[in-house]
């Protein structure tokens, strides 16, 4: 499966300890070099600064080496490279979470999920409590979301009975 992955998932599952589910989920993750930058912004936090010292093999930096998009100009470079490249590999998944990226990549035909859909998943599949994982990361992130989106997560996860 191909898969690639945007800036803020990947900040907000390292920081609540989650990122090690990628590989069991997805396996290989493509990144585009933007999203590193960014992660590697000095104000990033300190396990992100850590994880940035020994990046996991799991992981594949990809340059994006294509010409600008200017339908893509209201996004971040993370963002803009990070469709550009799911685009480019024919990506099946984008991990995602801004909502004007997301609607984008849909209009592109790309199938994304966000950092509260790996939750998800990492739940369907035993490995977390998603509600759990997700009060940390509200409680230990900056992390937001509306409050539709979160009363459908958690119905989603309590529905499904999925804790760990």
């Amino acid at each position: 499966m191909i898969v690639v992955a945007d800036t803020s998932p990947l900040n907000y599952l390292i920081q609540i300890d989650c990122d090690h589910f990628l590989p069991r989920i997805f396996g290989r993750i493509l990144v585009p070099v933007a999203v590193m930058q960014e992660l590697g912004h000095p104000d990033s936090p300190p396990k992100i600064k850590e994880w940035l010292s020994q990046v996991p093999q799991w992981i594949d930096v990809n340059a994006v080496e294509l010409a600008p998009d200017s339908r893509l100009a209201f996004l971040g470079k993370g963002e803009r490279e990070a469709i550009q490249l799911a685009e480019l590999r024919n990506a099946e998944l984008l991990l995602i979470d801004e909502r004007k990226g997301r609607q984008e990549a849909g209009r592109r035909g790309l199938k994304t999920t966000g950092t509260l859909g790996v939750l998800i998943s990492a739940g369907d599949l035993g490995m977390i409590d998603p509600e759990r994982a997700y009060r940390r990361m509200l409680a230990e992130t900056t992390f937001r979301t509306s409050p539709a989106l979160e009363s459908r997560f958690l119905e989603r996860t309590r529905a499904s009975g999925n804790r760990s």
